[in-house]
């Protein structure tokens, strides 16, 4: 079962591109060392306060991969510079 999740958010601190990519790594980072999934900025790259991410997880299991990205959305929600406005869901 291979889920993705497009999530955009909006980084309301930002005041340039360096400051946005800092928090658009930090989450990316953290998200690859906890979970076991692939994330990626997907869009929005030339806007300094919004963001697109794409996050992927393949398991044999469709109820430990909703598990796992909800987790990893749970986590992109507890960053307080950050918040996830839409997020679409779709099995592949």
């Amino acid at each position: 079962m291979i889920l993705l999740a497009e999530v955009e958010c909006l980084i309301y601190d930002a005041q340039s591109l360096k400051q946005k990519r800092s928090v658009v790594k930090s989450i990316i980072t953290r998200i690859q060392n906890d979970y076991n999934i692939a994330i990626s900025e997907i869009n929005y790259q030339d806007l300094w306060q919004r963001t697109q991410f794409g996050l992927v997880t393949i398991s044999s299991d469709k109820v430990q991969s909703e598990r796992v990205i909800h987790q990893a959305l749970r986590l992109i929600d507890s960053f307080p510079e950050i918040e996830r406005t839409t997020t679409n869901l779709e099995w592949v």
